[in-house]
């Protein structure tokens, strides 16, 4: 293995290593949770396993692997527990106030698809209503078949165009 190589074994190493959690605590039930976040407020200092750094937890008193002393008791789960909460609180604020915009804009989404329904309706029912006009007014219809020639509408056929329209009246001009 030549220099190169060996540099880039040991910094793929490092980024493992720092890319592994940093917190390690003992939830309620006994089982280890593993974690880039800090533990809920809800979870004792002693069960608190690792910590970010590699510092670990340790007896009341006895210094841990930084050379510094461990807080003790309430004194040290009311500071992580206030800093937690902190922090936990400013994401679920972040959290909600994108869950409150992602709401406002399928709100407002569905508020515009209901207004292009409602305005294509209203064309229909004024399309229907100027058709039946016609249908009433007794004059001769026509219309072009699929070869393109003009034909003379029949009784029957003036008689089911018209059921048709009143159709979409019925269900447009409401």
């Amino acid at each position: 293995m030549n220099r190169i190589q060996k540099l880039l074994m040991g910094a793929a190493c490092l980024i493992s290593v720092a890319a592994s959690a940093q917190w390690q605590w003992t939830d309620k039930d006994g089982r280890k949770v593993f974690s880039d976040r800090a533990p809920p407020a809800d979870i004792l200092d002693k069960n608190i396993i690792k910590r970010p750094g590699g510092r670990t937890a340790s007896p009341v008193g006895a210094p841990v692997s930084g050379g510094d002393l461990a807080p003790t008791g309430a004194a040290a789960a009311a500071p992580l527990g206030a800093a937690s909460a902190s922090r936990l609180s400013g994401v679920d604020k972040e959290l909600a106030e994108k869950k409150k915009k992602a709401e406002e804009a399928e709100v407002a989404k569905r508020k515009a698809e209901e207004e292009k329904v409602l305005k294509v309706k209203i064309e229909n029912c004024a399309r229907a209503k100027q058709a039946k006009s016609s249908f009433d007014s007794g004059g001769r219809m026509a219309r072009t078949n699929e070869k393109g020639e003009r034909e003379v509408m029949d009784d029957a056929a003036r008689a089911s165009e018209v059921k048709r329209i009143q159709v979409v009246i019925d269900s447009d001009c409401k």
